[in-house]
């Protein structure tokens, strides 16, 4: 039953965030039929918000289904890192000395085969697990671009 409570709020969520681009995009339309100036370029103004919103809710729909088939292709031929063994805080994260040694294990895997999609994967988890965000986004995308490569490669 709660597997399915978060998958129905972001469905909810959604067609909130669509509804009220829909509303964004009709006030828009109002406001460019206006002769004044200021209305239409509120109008227009109105337009490229919505229009933007609704392409930045796309992208991050996207990428999250992406993130999802990857993590379970990497789980299900065992290239998920194992954290159970890491000292952890109170709060659950994984304390960063423990976090720096299994960055340092993981690449010296990337290391020896950087152009490896599972590698990169692990590379971009080890990478969030000792607080830099940025670079783990950078290497899950190119992950994500190596399993889909490797994905239609294999389909012909």
């Amino acid at each position: 039953m709660l597997k399915y409570v978060k998958p129905a709020l972001m469905v909810l969520v959604i067609l909130g965030l669509l509804l009220a681009f829909g509303l964004l995009i009709a006030q828009g339309i109002a406001g460019l039929r206006s002769s004044e100036v200021t209305e239409k370029g509120f109008g227009i103004g109105l337009i490229v918000l919505a229009l933007l919103g609704a392409w930045s809710i796309w992208v991050l729909v996207r990428n999250g289904f992406e993130l999802q088939n990857i993590s379970a292709r990497a789980r299900a031929e065992g290239f998920e890192l194992d954290t159970s063994g890491l000292e952890r805080r109170p709060s659950g994260r994984i304390m960063p000395g423990s976090a720096d040694a299994l960055f340092a294990e993981v690449s010296k895997e990337y290391e020896a085969d950087p152009d490896n999609w599972r590698v990169q994967y692990r590379l971009a988890r080890a990478y969030d697990h000792a607080g830099d965000r940025a670079r783990g986004r950078e290497y899950m995308k190119k992950a994500v671009a190596g399993e889909a490569a490797e994905r239609k490669a294999s389909r012909g």
